[in-house]
Order: structure tokens, then sequence, then C-alpha cells
């Protein structure tokens, strides 16, 4: 009877702690630095269906106004960025980067204004960049001063981009490119070596400069991502600060997740403590530029794309134009972007766009257009595209055939414009979407769709075009689903047809 009382009195005692504690709490462990733990890892529904995120990468490297790299690229005798530098700054012995910084004062940035003009365009959620290779945060770090709240803006640029996400409903992410910061920044250590200055050392060779350039690398430490213990580090201290400070919903490294050990340690806690915050929900994302192997990350391609349908859903990442922004630079039009995005969703991805902003952070007048013409196609097509799945096959027409070029980072680009005969999928519910990917010309002819298509097992109800009232004429075919072109066509050139099977 005494042991029963005794085993009953433990049970109420276990029950009793259990209801004083968090909820998430009790799961706030579940991860452990090591690949097999990251295999259980399972992959966010609001990442599935939320299909396209806009990205501010962006930051003082805007400043001189010459594109992507200039930290960098500043400090390499002979240049375009080096000589433009000299000939407005200064040689970089005397004026480098750390002088660059003070003169990011982003005077005109509006993040609610900018965080509702990306709702409008259809961005599910939107990432900030929260330090690249230039080693300055856009937080309120207490790691080093060189940081958006002591200098430049003097604004806690991640904390107000996530603020005004959060107001417009958009799940939060952060980018991190640190991780190759320590061996990219050493260009700052160098001199030059012909000319008035050779042999004089810029000023990324002063040690009190040491905590934004980094220490000087040992003679075999050239890699993307350093092997020095020490960096190392230094940057699980300074991501595991950025994601205490703000638990962004997603992260991103610009990198294959680095250093090993270390690295596992940051995604293990990134895990937990996001489980910790949604009682014991996991819903955080990581990217990186690493193939997931059963899950454990999502893989991110930048601006690539994979060939086929993914396993596993994954993202491209990519700019309209530079990352960073230049003067008189080259943009994508809004119709590249929505055709990128419609074959990036038909093979079970997300599109994670850069909009370039200015130094004092505004949009030009031509990427405020593209924008627009963005927020013209979503509302309407849309319903093809959020919460969608990939359908058998992603699509059909010349550009699945086609001769494809290898990415900058993985995967593949197109190599030449597509056409109305290219089609691509997705699937929702008892319907199959169909996007042609440019103005049809003719009566659109659908060939999986075919009565005698081995794709097509079930029987075709109703065809409907998206963004019109046109009632279509359409007949299934042994060869083909043949829609009559419609009468009128709407003012986009990406048209999706609505497919419902029975």
């Amino acid at each position: 009877m005494m042991k029963q009382i005794l085993k009953l009195f433990k049970l109420v005692a276990l029950a009793t702690f259990l209801v004083t504690i968090p909820f998430g709490y009790l799961f706030a462990q579940k991860f452990k630095p090591t690949d097999e733990s990251f295999k259980q890892y399972q992959y966010p529904e609001w990442f599935r269906d939320a299909k396209f995120g806009i990205w501010a990468h962006w930051g003082p490297q805007a400043v001189p106004r010459q594109g992507d790299w200039y930290a960098r690229k500043l400090y390499e005798e002979g240049g375009e960025d080096y000589k433009y530098h000299v000939a407005h700054y200064g040689h970089p012995s005397k004026f480098g980067y750390k002088d660059i910084i003070p003169l990011w004062k982003a005077e005109r940035w509006d993040p609610a204004k900018l965080m509702s003009l990306y709702k409008k365009v259809g961005a599910k959620y939107f990432v900030s960049m929260g330090t690249h290779h230039d080693d300055f945060f856009l937080w309120n770090s207490k790691i080093h001063k060189w940081n958006a709240v002591n200098m430049g803006p003097k604004k806690d640029v991640l904390g107000l981009w996530q603020k005004a996400a959060k107001k417009e409903g958009l799940r939060f992410g952060v980018s991190e490119h640190l991780g190759a910061s320590y061996t990219w920044f050493q260009k700052s250590r160098g001199a030059d070596k012909t000319g008035p200055m050779a042999g004089i050392p810029y000023d990324g060779n002063n040690e009190q400069y040491a905590d934004l350039y980094h220490p000087k690398t040992a003679p075999d430490d050239k890699a993307w991502l350093t092997n020095n213990p020490e960096n190392q580090k230094n940057w699980l201290a300074c991501i595991t600060e950025l994601i205490d400070m703000y638990h962004p919903d997603l992260l991103y490294s610009d990198s294959e997740l680095p250093f090993g050990e270390v690295g596992r340690t940051m995604l293990a806690h990134f895990y937990n403590q996001d489980m910790a915050k949604n009682g014991g929900k996991l819903e955080a994302v990581y990217n990186c530029k690493m193939n997931p192997s059963l899950g454990r990350w999502v893989q991110d391609l930048e601006r690539g794309a994979m060939d086929s349908i993914s396993p596993y859903p994954w993202q491209t990442d990519t700019s309209i134009g530079d990352w960073f922004y230049r003067t008189g630079q080259k943009y994508m039009t809004g119709t590249q972007v929505i055709q990128m995005l419609v074959d990036i969703v038909s093979k079970n991805g997300n599109l994670l766009l850069n909009v370039v902003q200015t130094p004092e952070g505004d949009l030009e007048p031509d990427v405020q257009a593209i924008l627009a013409d963005i927020a013209k196609w979503t509302p309407a097509n849309g319903e093809g595209i959020y919460g969608t799945r990939p359908w058998k096959i992603y699509g059909e027409g010349p550009s699945s055939v086609k001769k494809r070029e290898k990415g900058h980072f993985g995967g593949v680009k197109d190599v030449r414009p597509y056409e109305s005969t290219d089609i691509r999928f997705t699937t929702k519910g008892e319907a199959i979407y169909a996007f042609c990917m440019g103005i049809p010309t003719s009566d659109i002819r659908i060939t999986s769709l075919g009565k005698t298509s081995k794709l097509n097992d079930k029987t075709i109800a109703s065809v409907k075009m998206l963004g019109s009232k046109e009632t279509l004429k359409w007949k299934q075919v042994a060869e083909a689903l043949v829609i009559e072109k419609p009468a009128t066509l709407p003012d986009w050139q990406v048209v999706t047809f609505k497919i419902t099977v029975k």
C-alpha cells in the first residue's frame, strides 16, 4: 500500500512540475548538433505555402553606387572600384571602408512604406541582410561597435524591418554573410605594388581596426570559409547573438553550413530556440548553399534553379539587378521575375528576390515600375502559386528540353526567352494550374493532359483563365487538352489556366 502511495505521490509531483514550466521548454533540446539529429527536421508549411519572399540586400556598400563587393574591391589595385575610390575618396591607406560606413545615412528609408508595398507585390516573407562580408552589423550588437545603431543610420535596421514585417503579417528572415568575411576582407591588409603609393599599407593593416577588418589570416587560410578556430568562435558568437535578439523565422547563410561542429552547434540552437518560442512546434527555416540530403535544411541556389522537381523544398535567391546599388544598372523586367517565380514553384521551390535600394533607402522609379507589374499579376494568378505543390511533371514545351547553363552557385539557368508553348504546372486540391509562359498567339495545346497521356488519369471538368470572366472553349482530345485562344487576354504575359478535374 505504501509503495502505491509513493508512486501516486511521484506522479502528482511530476504533473505539478510539468504544468509549472513553459510547454516549449520541454522540447528546447530536441535537436543535437549532429547530422543524424537534423534528419528529423520537418519543413514548415508556412514556407512551403509562401513561395515568394523579398530581400533587402542593403548596407554601407551601396554608398559609392558602384555595385557589388565594394568593401573588398576598393583594395584591389588597378580595378575599376579602386580607381573610383581613389578619385572620389582618396587612397585606401588613408580613406578606407571604415570611412565609407559613416556616409551611409539611409535618410529616405521608410521600412513601413516599403513593407506595405512588398505585401501588395505578393511577398509572403521578408528577409533583411544582417551582415555582409564587410563585417558591418545591421543590428544593435554588443560584440563590436561596427553596427548600424552606433554608426551610419544610427538605427536598429533589423529591428525596424522586423517590426514592419510583423505589422504586415509577413514572416521575417535574416541573411548572414559573415562566414566568408574573415578571408574575404584580407584584401584590406594589402598595399599598392606600383605607383607613387607602392608599399604603403592599406588601412586594414592598422590593428586598431582589426575588429572590422579581422586579424591577419595564416598563409594557408584562403578558402571561402576560414579554417581559423578563433574566427569560427567569433562567427558563432555573432550569429548566436543575432538569433537570440531577433528570433527570426528564417536564417540564411551565404555558404554551406559553416565550420563543421561550430555550424551544427549554431543550427541546433536556432531550431531549439524556435521550438521554445512556438510552444514546441518547429517553424524555423535555415537556408544554406548545400544539398539537404534527407532534409535538415532548405537548400539555396544563388542565381540558379533546379532542372527538375526536387523532393525537398528549396529556394532560389537572386536580385533584379546587382546585389548592391549601382548607377545605371540594368534590371530584370516584371515579366522575367514572374516567369522565374512560376518555373521555380513548379519544381517545389521558393523565390527570394532582392529589390535593389538606393543608399538613401528608397527605390528608383524603374524599380517601382517592375514591382507594379508583379503586383498586377499576383492578385489574379496567386491562386496557382501560393499553397500549391508540384504536379506530376513541372512542365512541357521547348524550354523543358532545351539546353541550360550551370548557375553561378549550383542549379541551372535558362539560355533563351520563354515562348507561349512553354507550360508550367502546379496543383492544389482538385485543380491543376497550367501557366503559359508567354502570351498565347494561337490555341493552347497541353499534351500532358490529352486523353491518352500517361500523366492524365482523371476527367477534366472545367477550364477557366485566372483574372478573366470569359467562358472558354476547350476540348480534350487524344493528343492534348486544346484551349481555344481567348477572345480577350489579360494585361500580362504569363497567362494561367485553372483546370478542374473530377
